[in-house]
């Protein structure tokens, strides 16, 4: 290959890196911009939680079939028409006037995001043939993937310090344009040579089910584990699923290759990244209120304590690939999650009298050990798949990263709530508070604080203390379960990921995957 050719080929990655970093970024940037939502939308705590869910549920729904999609009429142009999709549909989003408008929006840019993300991860494993090259690319795709996650306070914290809510929809337009040109004149085309016919059927099959049990898992965080409304929706999700799971054990052209979870590098690497984005989301869903409503920093100041995490996962994750190929999967994996589960056990000894400075440790960790999983899975995920089905296989990682996430913030915020209205019900048994007064209070902390403010005085006083408290025992909770779970996470990779480094793949990467290999 000649240099210019090499030179084009990063240049591509460039271009899918930052159509990546949009869609990621507008993962956590609504979250700094819901107390002016409540102002200028005049929205209730019902239309918020559907606002950030809306975003998530199409995007996880829909990339499955987007994957597929890419792979039947090419990936170049599933990535473009994902690009104008989430353009506009930030455009409509920066200037909607209700609620109703803003949640049509952010669903067609959860649309555009389901076109991208599988699209860019294909089109890498496509442009960079070399093992080397590739994992190398691959590092730097899952460094974007978190930096975005991570950066997003920061942005619209900074955006909100200087412009109206609108701005932090309203900046994607130019980089989507700016993607969409450089990709219609950089990025090569391609596609599964054999053209399957696109399984109809199984697409809606995994829309539905897949949105369904997103929304169940969020609506957890408002309604309870126990909620009729949950479990009805949670076993429609499993029972639409299950069908969708015996479709395409019948049909002759499946979009989702089922054999491929029979191989452990395949199922278990991909376990271990979504267990990661859990942990990171949910963090960042306990640490933001954290920082601004016990430590009391504004979203952008919020957003720049944020930042480690961003720059020492993003350094992680392009350094990973390095020792991956010296220790191997198995050990890069299992001690990322290590270092996240440490992370977390870490955050779970904040108290009211610490500062930023004790929780920047374990942030630091969460970020590290992040950085450390993403590139080495993904990877693992990736080259257990034939060339050929690469789009399929980026919207099925893309699909458990989404889902990790939505899981993360539903169980550890669940936690959070439950154990936040536990402390403060005492406080107020006794006390002669109105109703209004009293569901704003146990709603959340920043209703505690706003509630405070009205009474003032030393009742006010006394409410903000306990309110602190109870918060900060409530995330402690929150965050030792998520310490929990990831590092049973990592007793599964150490059992059951096998041993390899980078590059002692078979020659036709996927051979394995096809036979069902387990090992």
């Amino acid at each position: 290959m000649t240099s210019v050719a090499a030179r084009r080929r990063w240049a591509v990655l460039a271009v899918l890196c930052v159509s990546l970093l949009v869609i990621s970024l507008d993962s956590t940037i609504l979250n700094i911009a819901l107390p002016s939502l409540i102002k200028n939308l005049h929205a209730t705590e019902a239309q918020l939680q559907w606002m950030v869910d809306v975003y998530a549920c199409v995007f996880a729904g829909l990339l499955l079939v987007a994957g597929s999609v890419g792979d039947r009429l090419g990936r170049k142009k599933l990535l473009c028409a994902g690009l104008a999709i989430f353009g506009a549909g930030s455009a409509a989003s920066a200037f909607s006037n209700s609620p109703m408008t803003l949640d049509m929006a952010r669903a067609s840019m959860g649309l555009g995001a389901a076109c991208i993300m599988p699209a860019t991860l294909s089109i890498i494993t496509d442009v960079f043939r070399d093992p080397d090259d590739q994992a190398r690319a691959i590092g730097i795709w899952s460094g974007t993937t978190g930096l975005g996650i991570a950066i997003g306070p920061i942005a619209g914290g900074w955006l909100l310090a200087h412009f109206w809510w609108g701005s932090i929809f309203l900046v994607n337009v130019p980089v989507t344009v700016f993607g969409l040109g450089a990709a219609l004149w950089l990025v090569p085309d391609s596609r599964d040579p054999r053209r399957r016919p696109i399984d109809a059927f199984g697409a809606l099959l995994s829309t539905s089910g897949l949105t369904l049990l997103v929304w169940s898992i969020i609506d957890v965080s408002e309604r309870g584990w126990r909620s009729p409304w949950v479990l009805g929706t949670g076993a429609c999700a499993v029972a639409i699923l299950l069908g969708f799971v015996a479709w395409e054990r019948h049909t002759a052209h499946p979009m989702l290759v089922l054999e491929s979870f029979g191989n452990r590098r395949f199922s278990v690497a991909m376990a271990a990244v979504a267990l990661a984005v859990f942990a990171l989301m949910g963090s960042l869903f306990v640490l933001t209120q954290y920082l601004q409503f016990s430590l009391g920093f504004s979203p952008l100041a919020t957003g720049v304590r944020i930042l480690p995490i961003a720059v020492v996962l993003a350094v992680a994750a392009t350094t990973s690939t390095i020792l991956d190929r010296w220790l191997g999967t198995k050990v890069v994996v299992a001690s990322g999650l290590l270092i996240v589960a440490a992370g977390l056990w870490q955050l779970t000894t904040t108290t009211t009298a610490e500062q930023f400075g004790h929780a920047l440790v374990g942030m630091v960790l969460l970020g590290l050990g992040a950085g450390l999983i993403i590139a080495p899975s993904v990877a693992s995920v990736m080259d257990s798949l034939p060339r050929e089905r690469a789009g399929v296989g980026s919207a099925t990682n893309s699909t458990a990263l989404q889902i990790g996430g939505a899981l993360g913030v539903a169980v550890m915020g669940s936690v959070l709530s439950v154990r936040y209205q536990q402390k403060m019900i005492p406080l107020l048994a006794g006390h002669a508070v109105p109703a209004a007064a009293t569901h704003a209070i146990l709603g959340s902390i920043g209703g505690a604080l706003a509630v405070a403010r009205i009474a003032g005085g030393a009742l006010g006083a006394a409410l903000v203390a306990g309110a602190r408290t109870a918060y900060v025992d409530a995330m402690d909770q929150a965050l030792l379960v998520g310490a929990v779970v990831v590092a049973v996470s990592a007793v599964l990779v150490v059992v059951a990921l096998p041993a390899r480094r980078r590059g002692d793949r078979e020659p036709a990467a996927g051979a394995r995957a096809r036979k069902g290999d387990g090992g």
